[in-house]
């Protein structure tokens, strides 16, 4: 039985990288069907037509939340990939000794019976709260895409790549979160199943658990 709940995650997993047949969920619009981002072979995909109406605003709104999101999950599955290969920071996390390497990977770090202490916990939700309100923003208002946060100060030489360059790299970017978004939700999900059989990593358990 869990050996069938798996394969099917996996077929569903699968399925989802697979070209759509039917017309009725590819949305062709002339206004967004260039935006970076659309490409082959879904073109503009936008299946629930959040932008049917055409609107620019909406849609910067909608790519900049998207662009965030990617970002966030890049930095989740890196994160999941380092502390999983058993690499932690060192010290203490808390005023009892803790070491950050004493408490478990992933989201039982933040939730669970062995998760870091509630302290912690706020002390993580605020800082990103700071970091959302504060920082992470077109502060300046200088921005000339949606997700450009450099404010005039950081620019790691973005301003000597020529238009293709800028282009192609958005695009990476992009694709980069996207699928970043996909592989921490499909950590999140094997973490739950027991074993733990998350991908890359635990697979001695993962035999131990189904055989």
């Amino acid at each position: 039985m869990k050996t069938a709940a798996v394969l099917t995650c996996l077929l569903a997993s699968a399925t989802a990288f697979a070209p759509s047949q039917q017309s009725s969920t590819r949305t062709s619009l002339p206004a967004f069907e260039n935006e970076i981002g659309s490409q082959d072979p879904l073109g503009f995909y936008d299946p629930l037509n959040l932008c049917a109406d055409g609107n620019q605003e909406k849609f910067d709104r909608l790519r900049y939340v998207e662009l965030k999101h990617g970002r966030i999950s890049m930095l989740a599955f890196v994160g999941n990939l380092v502390t999983r290969a058993g690499l932690h920071l060192p010290g203490s996390i808390d005023l009892d000794g803790n070491g950050f390497d004493s408490f478990p990977d992933g989201t039982a770090a933040l939730i669970g019976p062995d998760a870091i202490p509630g302290a912690g916990f706020a002390q993580i939700f605020l800082l990103v709260g700071a970091l959302e309100t504060l920082v992470m923003k077109d502060v300046a208002g200088t921005a000339e895409f949606p997700g450009d946060f450099r404010n005039g100060a950081l620019d790691f030489g973005w301003d000597t790549f020529g238009p293709d360059t800028q282009a192609r790299k958005r695009g990476i970017e992009l694709n980069n979160g996207r699928a970043a978004m996909i592989g921490i939700l499909g950590l999140m999900v094997h973490e739950q199943i027991p074993g733990n059989p998350v991908v890359g990593f635990g697979f001695q358990n993962a035999y131990e658990a189904y055989n």
